[in-house]
């Protein structure tokens, strides 16, 4: 009987056959990889060896890379963010060329997490580290057919000054990100394999929104997500609550914050309304459902006028803990998202959501990527 091929090694050769046209990765690291993967699995750490990828040349240093290598993780590589001098951030630059789209090459996978989502949707990495100041985690997620999480801000430590980045999470399911999910926050107060609680028995009340009230969401999209969301009320996994989902489009707020200006008076009224509104929304534990982005993925030129940010970076500033879906493709074969948000510090039951919701929606397939086997 031939030998196992280990976690790590198949995600490496996967690396070496699949990087070339992706370029997801901007450095790799094998032989340090396999040293890690035996010792964690000689010390029997929780996480056995499973290989994963940190965004970015800083996210080695980042505390959710840390705690998963502490729990036997071993990072295979760093992967790719958005080029110096980028005024818009939904694309990457690899190593040795611009990031593409697993599922369309001629468009972007999103960013700034770029290459984390690609990685885990071409199966190079089990799992991928990100961070999320405006959409950074979920957009990719969205556009790449996995899943992304963003913790609540401020759960776990961050570079970010301004308050609206925090650390986030890519797997190819929400299933397969619990397991890092739970060894980076700690283990949420809960057994290592204690299954994350629902929020509430099923069905989940949850509020639908296509464009939180100033949102113009591609209609393409639009179908996509509220075919989504019928399938999970049909399903018995959600029932929708009449509430009204309008917020104030944060885009000034946001933009005064990442500035320094987090007490100009319309920020801090757009935000306090806004705050004000989503505790109505999410009352007695709720969710909120909108599509990620409202649209697909642009080519590598730029996104045009629409931000793809639109739906992402209002949660940003409350600070809420949202995930993004597989929620199926358009027409034209781009992946959209379905996007859950939950009250501030359920992250653990925002994950059991969103496994719950998987179970219901057809299995997200792996992108057709020549040279897969």
């Amino acid at each position: 009987m031939a030998p196992t091929t280990s976690a790590v090694a198949r995600a490496l050769e996967r690396i070496e056959r699949l990087d070339p046209a992706l370029h997801a990765f901007i450095e790799v690291w094998p032989d340090e990889a396999l040293a890690r993967e035996r010792e964690a699995v000689a010390r029997r750490l929780p996480l056995g060896g499973l290989p994963f990828a940190v965004k970015g040349p800083s996210g080695i240093r980042s505390y959710a890379a840390r705690r998963l290598i502490a729990a036997g993780g071993v990072p295979v590589g760093a992967t790719s963010v958005p080029g110096p001098g980028t005024v818009w951030q939904t694309w990457g630059q690899g190593a040795h060329g611009r990031t593409v789209n697993p599922w369309r090459a001629d468009r972007t996978p999103g960013g700034s997490s770029a290459g984390s989502a690609v990685a885990v949707a071409a199966g190079m990495a089990e799992a991928a580290t990100g961070s999320d100041g405006a959409g950074s985690v979920r957009i990719p997620a969205a556009w790449c057919g996995v899943f992304g999480l963003k913790t609540t801000n401020g759960l776990l430590p961050s570079p970010d000054r301004t308050g609206l980045a925090s650390a986030g999470v890519f797997a190819r399911s929400a299933a397969a990100a619990e397991p890092y999910l739970r060894q980076v926050l700690g283990g949420g107060g809960a057994p290592d394999d204690a299954p994350a609680r629902l929020p509430a028995p099923l069905p989940l009340p949850a509020v639908y929104s296509e464009g939180l009230g100033f949102a113009a969401v591609d209609p393409g999209v639009a179908a996509v997500v509220r075919a989504a969301v019928d399938r999970l009320v049909a399903a018995g996994t959600v029932r929708l609550l009449d509430r009204d989902a309008g917020l104030l489009d944060p885009a000034g707020a946001w933009t005064a914050v990442r500035g320094g200006a987090s007490d100009a008076p319309e920020a801090v009224r757009v935000r306090r309304t806004n705050d004000e509104r989503l505790e109505a929304l999410l009352l007695g534990g709720a969710l909120l459902l909108t599509p990620t982005t409202p649209n697909r993925p642009h080519g590598h030129q730029g996104p045009g006028s629409r931000y793809s940010t639109a739906l992402t970076w209002a949660f940003n500033l409350s600070g809420h803990p949202a995930a993004s879906l597989p929620a199926g493709f358009t027409g034209d074969g781009c992946p959209v998202g379905l996007q859950v948000v939950a009250p501030r510090g359920a992250d653990l039951g925002l994950l059991a959501a969103a496994r719950a919701m998987e179970d219901a929606l057809p299995a997200a397939p792996p992108p057709p990527l020549r040279g897969s086997r």
